[in-house]
């Protein structure tokens, strides 16, 4: 078993969550609730009940996968199942699946009598190496991404790479644009081992690096204040495009295929504007080509994406917010830009993906 200490709470590495029940026991709760979706059900709640053979009196609460049902109306869902399950302010939550289940868990749980304790128990590589650290919580308001949450820390973190087999390739490679981004505002090293990994390799201790790199930024930032907006290289047009592809597309983006559209365009603005080489502009270009399928859209889009990062919570002043590259390994933040560079970073994109 490997740990790691976070924001007054321990994330725990361990393939078969064997340290799971001693720590829910020692804390003597109420009750149980898990909280999972339709495919975690399914696939990853036998593994938690394998892992915890003593504890036998739990309820349920299945939620829809997908990012589309992150949404006040199914967190009112499962506040509403919580009543009716009589939970009280000793009452935990176990929160079992991917970004979804764990943002909104975590919300749900944080918010419940102005709160109830609850673990992360995150179970795609995206949720591992995101989601898993820094506590923040929330669900989405139209197309504006996590605009709605808090700031509250879990009691415990478990991660096993056990889980990553219940996942498809496309699961398991978006959760690796994040564990490439982390290289990118970081670690040099990290990034450059990234080129070489192939996705049905991903080992624990790659999981941990990635986590320990998000780690060591929050504890400096909290509340993301300064620093944390690092962690945000990518987003803001990441998620542009990633809420206009939910509202648009047949078959919407996933988080990390829209994000390493965003590192694309992002990349090309710490170009532009922040000091970042040409060759490695191209480095991380060719990169991300070469691992993620190519995603068209229209100039005409550009106001809707424009619109969608007007509400982005970086901004400040009206002016939307960036983290940009000095270069690869360093990254800074509270770099605001105008309309038009936006514009010729998404053109970028488009004239790379002809």
């Amino acid at each position: 078993m490997q740990t790691l200490e976070s924001l007054g709470y321990t994330v725990f590495f361990e393939e078969n969550l064997s340290s799971l029940e001693d720590f829910i026991f020692q804390r003597q709760y109420s009750q149980i609730l898990i909280l999972v979706d339709r495919n975690t059900n399914d696939h990853c709640l036998p593994v938690l009940q394998a892992a915890m053979p003593s504890i036998t009196d739990y309820d349920i609460i299945e939620i829809d996968p997908g990012e589309e049902n992150k949404n006040i109306d199914f967190c009112i869902g499962v506040w509403k199942t919580m009543l009716d399950f009589g939970a009280d302010r000793k009452a935990l939550m176990i929160n079992l699946g991917g970004g979804v289940v764990t943002d909104m868990g975590g919300f749900a749980a944080s918010t419940f009598k102005r709160g109830i304790d609850f673990i992360q128990i995150p179970t795609t590589l995206l949720s591992q190496v995101d989601a898993s650290v820094g506590g923040k919580t929330g669900i989405d308001l139209d197309n504006v991404k996590n605009i709605i949450g808090t700031f509250t820390q879990p009691q415990a973190v478990f991660i096993s790479a056990k889980f990553l087999a219940t996942l498809d390739e496309r699961q398991i490679r978006s959760g690796f644009a994040e564990v490439i981004k982390h290289g990118l505002i970081q670690d040099r090293n990290f990034y450059e081992k990234c080129k070489d990994v192939e996705l049905d390799t991903i080992e624990t201790s790659m999981i941990k690096r990635s986590v320990e790199i998000k780690n060591d930024v929050i504890l400096k930032d909290p509340t993301e204040q300064g620093l944390r907006k690092i962690l945000n290289f990518g987003h803001t047009i990441g998620h542009a495009i990633e809420g206009y592809s939910l509202s648009n597309d047949r078959n919407p983006l996933l988080h990390g295929e829209a994000i390493a559209i965003g590192m694309i365009c992002e990349g090309f603005l710490s170009y532009k504007l922040n000091g970042l080489s040409e060759v490695e502009l191209e480095d991380l270009t060719t990169l991300f080509l070469a691992r993620y399928s190519p995603y068209t859209y229209t100039s005409d889009q550009y106001d809707g994406f424009i619109e969608i990062m007007k509400n982005d919570k970086k901004n400040e002043d009206n002016k939307i917010g960036f983290a940009l590259l000095k270069e690869i390994g360093n990254a800074e933040y509270n770099i605001y830009v105008d309309k038009n560079d936006i514009v010729e970073a998404l053109d970028y994109y488009l004239s790379k993906t002809k």
